[in-house]
């Protein structure tokens, strides 16, 4: 993909975003904190129906990440082909992520980070990290995992429980509700 092609998308993808915005959802979003310089209040539906219009694509993924439009980033999100996300990219994402980006960390370890070979992985290794954006996602990283049946290690249940017991009672709500979800999946997976 040439960058007068990205660059062509890019503007489509704005103009698209612009003729769905919903300026009602837009100012509650700006009110809430989210650290964007533009936001168009574009519903997930919405964005799934733009983002089909569009071939995935790294470099495109990349270059609406960087866009530091909520929208852009969700679409990042779902138009990053699984199989370039890797580890270190995935670490790069998700460090860029402020405490107010809780919906774009949801989306972004749905549309990506559950679905790669490493999630685990990592998902672990954000658990156990002092940043609680990085705990976060491995709190909705394991959760998905777990949703999904992917069988852990005796050893693997046992430090997610530590892991969950040692933040549960953290005063941020969203991971407080992700190792609550978690728990859930956990406590209703199949018994192996």
């Amino acid at each position: 993909m040439t960058a007068d092609t990205t660059d062509d998308i890019i503007r489509d993808i704005k103009a698209e975003l612009r003729a769905a915005m919903n300026g009602v959802a837009a100012a509650r979003i700006r009110q809430s904190g989210m650290p964007y310089k533009l936001v168009f209040g574009v519903e997930t539906p919405r964005l799934q129906e733009i983002a089909r219009e569009f071939e995935p694509s790294h470099a495109l993924a990349m270059r609406l990440w960087q866009e530091n439009i909520r929208e852009c980033r969700i679409l990042a999100t779902m138009l990053h082909p699984v199989d370039e996300f890797y580890p270190e990219l995935a670490d790069l994402w998700v460090e860029q992520l402020d405490k107010s980006d809780v919906e774009v960390a949801q989306q972004l370890v749905f549309n990506i980070i559950a679905r790669t070979d490493y999630a685990a992985e990592k998902a672990f290794c954000w658990m156990a990290a002092e940043q609680p954006m990085l705990q976060l996602c491995g709190f909705l990283t394991i959760g998905n995992l777990l949703r999904k049946d992917v069988q852990l290690s005796d050893d693997a249940i046992e430090e997610f429980l530590d892991q969950a017991r040692s933040v549960q009672q953290s005063d941020w709500l969203p991971l407080r509700k992700a190792v609550q979800n978690a728990m859930t999946y956990y406590e209703f997976r199949p018994k192996q």
